[in-house]
């Protein structure tokens, strides 16, 4: 879907650069970055698809693992 946004001029100037140095598009790069924006403000995506794996495995966490998992989930920056 195409849509057309606003950016200030400096933000524009550095994601053509970045574009150039990650050989890609800005469309891509601009895909990436709304992705993982979106990404960070929806937690409840993040566990629903831990969930997921954990079902594939099919096995249920110990309470020291999730204890743990949610320790160092929430010092990782996403």
């Amino acid at each position: 879907m195409k849509v057309a946004v606003s950016v200030p001029d400096l933000i524009f100037t550095e994601v053509e650069s970045l574009a150039k140095r990650l050989n890609t598009s800005r469309s891509e790069l601009y895909s990436r970055a709304l992705k993982e924006f979106v990404g960070r403000h929806a937690p409840d995506r993040v566990t629903e698809q831990m969930d997921r794996i954990i079902a594939s495995v099919g096995e249920e966490p110990d309470a020291f693992s999730q204890r743990a998992a949610r320790r160092v989930l929430k010092r990782v920056e996403w």
